[in-house]
């Protein structure tokens, strides 16, 4: 199936864009919401993270205590590989079972670290890129986790930068405004230029 690789920055938007493509009957397989999905409680990352780290970071209902391991993974870059390997390989395997079983026009996989990765632009036909400035992704990302300005900059300085995400983009999406009508405007002519692409005449 045609697959679009989505991706951007932290508080670029897009959960929200990929909920647009999703109203228009494109199926969405998210790897941040796999990756929840596998540290929630008794997920399948659970225990080998237990045996790696310890029980500590584990929450009574047996699920990642986040804000304990992002705290780990700031300070310690070997706690993010050691990390990174217990969990890529689980959301990779979910990642492609749900392609597997997806049903629709074409397919939007939305990779957050697909620049960073260094493998997803050759696993999707197109990437799109959400973009917005860097300062607006700080008053986005304060706003909605209620998080420090320090601890929104760390993150940003984590991930690829602007530029790269740029870069790497067959297609772009401008969401600076966050005005809906506009995202979905954008959106819109992205999904009858995707049909084309995959061969799926449009509505």
């Amino acid at each position: 199936m045609f697959a679009v690789g989505l991706t951007g920055g932290i508080g670029s938007g897009k959960t929200t864009v990929a909920d647009l493509f999703a109203a228009r009957g494109v199926p969405i397989v998210d790897t941040d919401f796999i990756a929840h999905r596998i540290t929630g409680p008794n997920g399948a990352a659970m225990p080998p993270i237990a045996k790696e780290f310890g029980a500590e970071f584990v929450t009574a209902d047996g699920a990642l205590d986040r804000a304990k391991m992002r705290a780990l993974v700031f300070s310690d870059d070997t706690a993010k590989a050691r990390l990174e390997a217990i969990t890529h390989p689980l959301i990779r395997a979910e990642t492609e079972r749900e392609r597997n079983a997806a049903k629709g026009p074409y397919l939007i996989v939305v990779v957050p670290l697909l620049v960073e990765s260094g493998t997803w632009k050759s696993r999707v036909d197109r990437v799109l890129t959400v973009d917005c400035s860097v300062d607006t992704q700080i008053e986005r990302v304060m706003r909605r986790n209620a998080f420090p300005r320090e601890q929104v900059l760390a993150i940003i300085d984590k991930q690829a930068t602007r530029d790269a995400r740029l870069a790497a983009a067959d297609d772009l999406i401008v969401n600076e405004c966050a005005a809906l009508d506009e995202l979905a405007a954008q959106v819109e002519r992205l999904h009858r230029r995707y049909l084309a692409l995959a061969g799926t005449p449009s509505a």
